[in-house]
């Protein structure tokens, strides 16, 4: 009888609960939102196993509905073109990072399920004096409704984390928040240096800021460094692109906890100027996954 209790007492806890979820918050811009055609993806990015995402629903500054979405099985479809309702998710005919950062992910970890949180929005500056019609990131704005891409980011968290059983194993989930990967910048690099010399304290308390969202002081950040294409008349598209470079160099450099990716600089564009071709998402995940990886284990 003293041994059935002792087993009883090893087995119970696994029967109630699930393996640790590794979660991963990836944030920015268009080149984090994803421009590359599923039509190019080899085969061993198109079907995953213990691999979630939830992404939000993108929209403007001072629209009420941003932010809801609802967990899914990763697979391509995920890049811009995405919709959700919160009920439903529309997959696109495109795709971003996720899927290299996924796969490399899951052959680093893979005695553990990986769930991806996604909040991107096209063309977003951090300061709200860049942010156009597209929308901003400063946590003090003071715009319409109050609420822009920081408040949409907050709430695709908040609702992505409200779910206790992302893998639907009817197992509440042990959530360990691993890192946060932000691809963005280059919408800060399209107005003027003051705005551009601004991009370090403004990235620094962004990233802080998104800690602080997952209760995480020191959670690894990855930054993408911003490329230019030089695809225009002047044969520059970002004109204070250098100030945003080196505005990233220098927060990974004071942040212990930071990293960066320079491979960007040698990707080839689609069909336009701003966006990489489908390689260069694939790389760009494979890089961030590597990048991520050495700072949880260090």
């Amino acid at each position: 009888m003293k041994n059935v209790k002792i087993f009883l007492l090893i087995i119970l806890p696994a029967l109630f609960y699930s393996q640790k979820i590794r979660v991963f918050i990836l944030a920015g811009q268009s080149n984090m939102n994803g421009f590359g055609y599923n039509k190019d993806l080899p085969n061993d990015l198109k079907t995953f196993k213990d691999v979630y995402i939830f992404q939000g629903n993108s929209v403007p500054d001072g629209d009420l509905n941003g932010g809801v979405g609802k967990w899914d099985i990763l697979r391509p479809g995920n890049g811009t073109g995405f919709k959700t309702d919160g009920k439903t998710n529309i997959l696109s005919d495109r795709f971003g990072l996720e899927l290299s950062f996924a796969k490399k992910m899951k052959e680093l970890f893979p005695n553990d399920k990986i769930a991806l949180i996604k909040y991107a929005r096209e063309g977003t500056s951090i300061d709200s004096l860049a942010a156009a019609n597209f929308g901003c990131w400063d946590a003090d704005f003071n715009g319409k409704n109050g609420i822009n891409q920081y408040d949409n980011f907050l709430k695709t968290v908040k609702n992505a984390l409200s779910e206790t059983d992302i893998d639907g194993n009817g197992k509440k989930d042990e959530i360990v928040p691993s890192g946060i990967l932000w691809m963005q910048g280059e919408g800060d690099a399209s107005y003027t240096e003051e705005i551009a010399n601004n991009y370090y304290n403004h990235l620094k308390t962004l990233m802080n800021q998104m800690r602080a969202s997952l209760l995480t002081d020191d959670l690894p950040v990855v930054i993408g460094k911003i490329s230019d294409s030089g695809k225009n008349e002047q044969g520059k598209v970002w004109p204070t692109g250098e100030l945003v470079q080196y505005a990233q160099e220098k927060f990974v450099k004071n942040d212990k906890k930071a990293a960066i990716i320079r491979s960007t600089v040698k990707y080839n564009y689609g069909n336009d100027p701003w966006h990489y071709d489908s390689a260069g998402y694939i790389d760009l995940g494979k890089n961030f996954a590597e990048a991520v990886f050495r700072l949880i284990i260090k």
